[in-house]
C-alpha cells in the first residue's frame, strides 16, 4: 500500500510517500516540500493573507498532483499550529477544500502530542515501559507521558521555536537582557505541566522528537543525518548548555554553517535550545534519546492499524499477513483528509 502523508507544519509544507503494509515498518518511497512559513504571512489581525493562502493553495495542488502521479492509494493531509492559531483558519481550511479538493484535518495540541508519542512508542517498543516525550514545532512544544500506546497525560503549550523567536529574540543576535525574559517567561509556562508530569514518577526513557531536536542533537556530537535512522543519537543537558551559550553570541548566518542546522531554521535555533534546556532541568532529565519517528510516521501507523482491523482478514493470521494486506489495499481509492485519530 502506498500512503501519502500531507503535513503542514509552521515551517515547512511536506508531502511523505511510503510503502507499506498493516504490520510492517512504512519505508520512505517519496518525497515533496518546500519552506512555508505561514506565520510570516499574517496580517495584523492574526490572520492568514492572502499572499500566505496563495502559496499554501500552490503547494496543496502541487502535493495532490504529486500522489497521483505516483499512485498513492490514500492520502491524509493534515496541519498543526500554524492555521489552528491564525484568525482565519476555519476559513483558510474551507477555502483549501474548495480549490483543491484536499481536506485538511485541523489537529489539536493534545492530539499532536498523542500520536508523536504513538509514534515514540511503537519506535522503541514495550521494553522502554515509561517514556516521556518531548517535542517541539515552530508554534508549540508538546509533552506526553505513559506505559501505554498511547500516552496516559499530554500538554501542548505556545512554545514553539518559531513563535518564541519572533515575539521574544527578534534581534539578530539577541541582546542578553532578551534572552534572560525569555528563559524566565519558558519557566513560568513550562511549571504547570511540569508540576503534573512529576506525579507520575520518574520516567524509563526520555525521548526528543522533530527536527530542531535532531539539530541541537546534531551540533552537540550526535551522529549526521547521513549515518542513518538506527544510530543511537543522544542529547546531553551539560552539552546542550555549553551550546546555549555559543548560539546566544552567534547570529543568523552563524548559526547556519553549523552541521544539520538549515538556513530556515538558524534564526529559530536559540529559542529551541532554550526550551529545551529549561525543560530538560525542570524534568531533571540528564539526557534524552532522538527519535527518529514523530507526528507524520505516528499518523501513519494509525492508518495502517485501521486497515489491518477492518480488514476480512482473520487477527490470527501471521504468516503472510503482508501478502494479504497488499492484495486488499489495491481496491482503495484516495481520499482526502482521511480522519484516523
Amino acid at each position: 500500500m502506498r500512503l501519502g502523508v500531507l503535513d503542514i507544519g509552521s515551517n515547512t509544507v511536506h508531502l511523505l510517500l511510503v510503502d507499506a503494509y498493516p504490520g510492517a515498518r512504512p519505508v520512505p518511497f517519496a518525497s515533496h516540500k518546500r519552506p512555508l512559513s505561514l506565520v510570516q504571512y499574517l496580517d495584523e489581525d492574526g490572520a492568514i493573507n492572502e499572499a500566505g493562502q496563495a502559496e499554501l493553495l500552490d503547494f496543496v495542488h502541487e502535493a495532490a498532483q504529486f500522489a497521483i502521479n505516483h499512485h498513492a492509494e490514500d492520502l491524509l493531509a493534515f496541519c498543526t499550529s500554524a492555521i489552528r492559531e491564525s484568525a482565519n483558519g476555519e476559513a483558510v481550511l474551507e477555502k483549501v477544500v474548495a480549490e483543491t479538493g484536499v481536506r485538511l484535518t485541523e489537529l489539536t495540541g493534545e492530539q499532536e502530542a498523542g500520536m508523536t508519542y504513538y509514534a515514540v512508542r511503537r519506535w522503541f517498543g514495550w521494553s522502554s515501559e515509561t517514556i516521556l516525550n518531548l517535542d517541539m514545532g515552530g508554534g508549540s512544544f508538546e509533552l506526553a507521558l505513559g506505559v501505554d500506546e498511547f500516552p496516559t497525560t499530554a500538554h501542548s503549550v505556545p512554545l514553539g521555536a518559531g513563535r518564541l523567536t519572533r515575539e521574544w529574540l527578534p534581534e539578530d543576535p539577541p541582546s542578553i537582557a532578551q534572552v534572560k525574559a525569555l528563559r524566565n517567561h519558558v519557566r513560568e509556562v513550562l511549571a504547570d505541566p511540569v508540576a503534573e508530569l512529576g506525579e507520575f514518577g520518574r520516567p524509563t526513557v526520555v525521548t526528543g522528537t522533530s527536527k530542531t531536536f535532531r539539530s541541537l542533537a546534531r551540533i552537540t556530537g550526535a551522529a549526521p543525518s547521513a549515518d542513518g535512522p538506527y544510530v543511537k543519537r543522544v542529547l546531553r543537558a551539560e552539552s546542550l548548555k555549553l551550546w546555549t551559550n555559543r548560539l546566544t553570541a552567534m547570529n543568523w548566518e552563524e548559526r547556519a554553517e553549523l552541521p544539520g542546522v538549515s538556513a530556515i531554521r538558524a534564526p529559530q535555533l536559540l529559542a529551541g535550545a532554550i526550551v529545551a534546556l529549561e525543560a530538560m532541568s525542570a524534568l531533571k532529565v540528564k539526557s534524552l534519546r532522538i527519535c527518529p519517528w514523530a507526528l507524520r510516521e505516528g499518523l501513519m501507523l494509525r492508518r495502517f492499524d485501521h486497515v489491518l482491523f477492518d480488514s476480512t482478514a482473520p487477527l490470527s493470521s501471521s504468516v503472510g499477513v503482508g501478502e494479504v494486506a497488499l492484495g486488499q489495499s489495491s481496491a482503495m481509492s484516495m481520499s482526502h483528509g482521511r480522519n484516523v485519530l
